[in-house]
């Protein structure tokens, strides 16, 4: 189902322009991205949580809210794009992107709207001992990531098309498959993932080399809609936000100059 979609989107980028390979270009592009941070929420299944610390359990009714705060590090994008420039400012392509961010720490946890990072983390962990650790310490640690590779259709146009240095403007919408890996202290709470429809914004500005190359550097803002995942600790889902800001630099080959 997955390749099928990538096909038609592909096809929808392309659709109706000339054979001829005049106009027609190849670029590649490598870059950084800010994974925006996240505000995590879902429900829980039914479950019996582990110590408390005290020596007690709970149990938890299915529906119950939960949530915590991630935050990402910077990371590496990379993008290569096939497409037609028509001369006249207007451009299209289809594009892949793909990439990669750390996790830098979660915060603030909670359970049926209150917080449990004060509780120790065996209540999570369903251990019957105290670990001698909180669960906010225990998250704290940010291991794991979200990797992310996406396809696109874009439109751009270029103002200024007979100048050498051309700002543009572009826009595109395709299908992201996003992988989430949570392991705070080397903890799996979630490892799963989600394809979603996807779409972005684009500026940026062309070099032209006049010998068939051009350099460009853009920004882009990409998301989907929030991520399903489930979770490995206890029984529930998660919906993870996906948003991202991505600074490339890049190059563009132009055949039949």
């Amino acid at each position: 189902m997955l390749l099928k979609t990538v096909a038609a989107v592909a096809a929808f980028a392309l659709t109706g322009l000339s054979a001829q390979a005049e106009g027609w270009y190849v670029s590649g592009s490598i870059g950084y991205v800010q994974q925006n941070d996240s505000s995590n929420s879902g429900e829980t299944g039914a479950f019996t949580t582990g110590n408390l610390g005290d020596g007690t359990t709970l149990d938890v009714a299915a529906g119950t809210d939960y949530g915590w705060d991630t935050e990402f590090d910077g990371g590496a994008v990379f993008a290569g794009e096939v497409g037609r420039d028509f001369g006249n400012g207007f451009r299209v392509g289809a594009e892949m992107a793909l990439s990669n961010s750390d996790v830098d720490t979660h915060t603030n946890v909670t359970l049926g709207g209150g917080s449990i990072d004060g509780l120790d983390a065996a209540a999570l962990a369903g251990a019957a001992d105290p670990l001698g650790v909180s669960v906010g310490e225990l998250v704290s640690d940010g291991q794991g990531d979200m990797s992310q590779v996406a396809i696109f259709a874009n439109v751009y146009y270029h103002f200024g098309e007979d100048r050498t240095f051309k700002p543009y403007i572009g826009a595109g919408l395709g299908i992201s498959d996003v992988n989430v890996e949570f392991i705070p202290s080397g903890v799996g709470i979630i490892d799963d993932g989600e394809t979603k429809l996807a779409y972005q914004i684009k500026a940026g500005a062309t070099f032209d080399l006049q010998n068939q190359w051009e350099l460009f550097g853009e920004y882009a803002y990409r998301a989907t809609d929030d991520i399903e995942v489930a979770n490995d600790l206890f029984p529930g889902s998660l919906e993870i936000e996906n948003q991202q800001n991505v600074f490339s630099i890049g190059a563009r080959y132009k055949f039949g100059g």
